[in-house]
């Protein structure tokens, strides 16, 4: 590609990330019309129409979907060469990110997220979208989020999937709940019990497959559509809910609640962080995936999180 302009090779491959000439003109900080500019030369030189307009963003063509990797893959070590003086320093510099998180990520890791940011990047702060998992990964692709959290498995050729844990499914249900006392409880006992469930854009459909796979929807009283209402609910009443287990100790560490073993094996389910591909993100955004793998990568017990409703408190 002899006098092919490196710049040119970076709006190709931001355009082929995003599907957005307005987010390729945000990241690389030039004009909408300087990007299409850009999308033209490339044209030419290639002979190739390389992306077209849908009601989805930008579709790559065959021809760009060849030329993605090597470009993608020459940037990526032309940038590491440069990177250390490109770097975001999270002590000394300010940045808004805006993150999309379920309301069990609200309740569960963002007060681990502010405690740790609080403490290591002072001038960092954060607006909280609702994750919502037919949106969330457009949001991503035009620059509306930095990153979000979610427990469904979403591909794109556009994003990067980051695991941060594995949990599996219990049950919960009222400290003194008049029937189901053990630690565990049976098939039958589950299907003698009315249950509540959540039913949103969360992306959590486990709970009611499953009771569907055991002949149990009917058992249903409450379907309702957050997750973070399901304490306040079971501690008043006889209902029981499933719910993921790490979610399941923080609420019984501040509710009067416990966690019970259900009466059937569970697949495990991951949560993982969802961003751009590196080389599309700024610095700022670079630390940020850093920060929150490592900081939501490992999963804490209840008595090593903030009490209920204080995310400072360990600071």
């Amino acid at each position: 590609m002899r006098n092919f302009d490196l710049n040119l090779a970076r709006v190709f491959v931001l355009l082929y990330e995003t599907g957005s000439v307005t987010a390729t003109a945000e990241t690389l900080h030039v004009t909408q019309p300087t990007v299409s500019y850009s999308l033209g030369k490339l044209r030419r030189h290639f002979g190739d129409e390389l992306f077209r307009r849908t009601g989805r963003g930008l579709a790559p063509t065959a021809g760009a979907r060849r030329l993605y990797e090597p470009l993608r893959r020459a940037l990526a070590e032309i940038d590491g060469t440069v990177r250390q003086a490109d770097d975001f320093d999270p002590r000394a510099m300010t940045a808004l990110f805006t993150i999309a998180l379920s309301d069990l990520g609200e309740a569960t890791l963002l007060p681990r997220l502010l405690v740790a940011a609080r403490e290591r990047a002072p001038g960092v702060s954060f607006t909280v979208r609702s994750f919502d998992v037919e949106a969330a990964e457009g949001q991503l692709r035009r620059g509306d989020l930095d990153v979000f959290v979610a427990t469904p498995v979403l591909t794109s050729h556009r994003t990067v999937r980051i695991p941060l844990f594995q949990e599996r499914y219990v049950g919960m249900v009222a400290a003194d709940h008049p029937r189901v006392r053990g630690a565990s409880v049976t098939l039958a006992e589950l299907a003698a019990e009315h249950h509540a469930t959540v039913f949103g854009p969360s992306g959590h459909v486990a709970p009611r497959a499953l009771l569907a796979a055991h002949g149990l929807l009917d058992r249903v009283v409450v379907d309702a559509t957050r997750f973070s209402m399901l304490p306040y609910l079971l501690e008043q009443t006889d209902l029981i809910a499933i719910v993921p287990e790490y979610v399941g100790e923080v609420f019984t560490a501040s509710h009067r609640l416990r966690l019970v073993q259900l009466p059937f094996e569970t697949e495990p389910i991951e949560i993982a962080l969802y961003a751009r591909h590196e080389y599309s993100r700024s610095p700022s955004q670079r630390w940020l995936v850093r920060f929150m793998a490592e900081v939501l990568g490992e999963r804490l017990s209840p008595a090593q999180l903030p009490p209920h409703g204080d995310p400072t408190a360990l600071l």
